[in-house]
């Protein structure tokens, strides 16, 4: 008697496999008719809003419209939330010699609250100090040039971009704050308004939308009183984010992080185990470095070229600054926006913090 080619576990129905089968048709289907229909030399204008802060380099600034790869000049400088028109001619997956003809302010609040924390970073630290503190609390990539190169060549990048870890420690705090004064059910709606109010101050990045759905996941199973596992949440996560966005399927961030979400799920506590000898402020920044980077590491190397062996290690003596910037940062940047000279005085607390890791960044 052969053997039947596929077996359905028994703890998995027919009814769910044709839904997920179906599922996978929708997502295949979605992507395939949100590709751009451009052809290559077709003169294009693209008005669309911001939804990720550019990347700025040197002379440039980096922004990615339509599915197109966009370089701008560096002025007018474009920020998360405007609204934008550009003209250029498609070449392959760039758009060549763009003009940005237009640009409108966003009036959205938390975009406009954003802006502010930002600039009052940028007016209370030298750089790259600012720019660390406005990368770790909000997710802004606007930086020294040298700075962001660094940060790719020692494999940190990750660290100073809001990502997961921002999700985590925000509902953390709210959950912590709320549960006192609320009863759970209570505090979890407000930890998940609180979170989605984090997405959009962040940037909308695949990282934080991932982590915030997860979370999402978590806390409305809870207040439900059912458990889910971490590996349901990561996969009603990846489809709930490809069905609103199917591009995000091949967009590098959204890859990397959920290689680097799943490496941490399988190995990271088999790792720790291995390494008890290791002091504890280095070992948990070692251990997560190690299992992100089993399957992030491939993809950087074929997509750059390049991977620095030393991320890892590089990794673990900075990672235990970040929360501690994260905390004193976006503190500090509130009571600043409501009194000035107090947010300056507490943002030099996270100088110390901030110097040791572009020193031991320099380093490397």
């Amino acid at each position: 008697m052969t053997k039947p080619i596929l077996v359905i576990p028994k703890s998995v129905s027919v009814t769910g496999v044709i839904a997920i089968f179906l599922i996978i048709l929708v997502i295949i289907f979605r992507y395939f008719s949100s590709l751009p229909t451009f052809k290559d030399g077709d003169l294009v204008k693209i008005s669309t809003t911001v939804t990720t802060e550019p990347i700025v380099y040197e002379k440039t600034q980096y922004i990615k419209l339509m599915g197109l790869k966009t370089y701008l000049p560096k002025y007018p400088q474009v920020t998360y939330g405007d609204e934008i028109v550009v003209i250029g001619r498609v070449n392959n997956d760039k758009l060549n010699n763009p003009e940005l003809i237009e640009v409108g302010e966003s009036k959205n609040r938390l975009y406009k609250l954003r802006e502010r924390l930002i600039l009052f970073y940028k007016k209370s630290l030298p750089e790259p100090h600012a720019s660390l503190v406005a990368g770790t609390v909000l997710g802004s990539k606007s930086m020294p040039n040298k700075f962001w190169e660094t940060l790719k060549q020692t494999g940190t990048a990750h660290v100073v971009v809001a990502s997961g870890t921002n999700v985590a420690m925000v509902a953390g705090f709210l959950m912590g704050v709320t549960t006192s004064f609320l009863k759970r059910k209570k505090a979890i709606v407000v930890t998940l308004l609180g979170i989605s109010m984090y997405v959009v101050l962040s940037g909308f990045d695949a990282p934080i939308v991932r982590a915030a759905i997860m979370g999402a996941v978590v806390f409305i199973a809870q207040g439900a009183g059912r458990l889910v596992s971490a590996w349901r949440a990561l996969v009603i996560s990846i489809v709930l984010m490809l069905l609103i966005k199917p591009l995000w399927l091949t967009d590098l961030g959204f890859i990397l992080s959920v290689l680097a979400t799943s490496g941490l799920m399988l190995f990271q506590k088999n790792i720790d185990t291995r390494l008890k000898f290791i002091p504890n402020v280095l070992r948990e920044g070692l251990t997560t470095s190690i299992s992100a980077q089993i399957f992030v590491a491939p993809v950087i190397y074929a997509t750059f070229g390049q991977f620095n062996i030393l991320s890892p290690i590089i990794n673990a003596l900075i990672l235990w600054t970040i929360p501690y910037i994260m905390i004193i940062g976006g503190v500090g940047g509130v009571v600043g926006l409501i009194v000035p000279k107090l947010g300056m005085i507490m943002l030099q607390l996270v100088y110390p913090l901030t110097w040791f890791f572009e020193k031991t960044l320099s380093l490397f």
